[in-house]
């Protein structure tokens, strides 16, 4: 019996250090996400200042 309250142990930290884990990872990923939005819509925006139109940032390049 002591000895599946160790492992119930072990493995309840171990559920705790990766819930934790994905948590850091998750705000990461939110992190990221929010400046690559930025970074695309400053780039739209200096696109359309060059060329006087509307970029959008998904846009094909035309010579595809």
């Amino acid at each position: 019996m002591e000895q599946l309250e160790e492992q119930i142990a072990h493995l309840s930290r171990a559920v705790d250090d990766m819930s934790d884990l994905v948590a850091r990872q998750q705000a990461e990923i939110d992190r990221l996400t929010r400046q690559v939005a930025m970074l695309m819509q400053r780039e739209a925006e200096r696109e359309a200042e060059a060329t006087g139109g509307v970029v959008l940032g998904n846009e094909r390049p035309p010579h595809y």
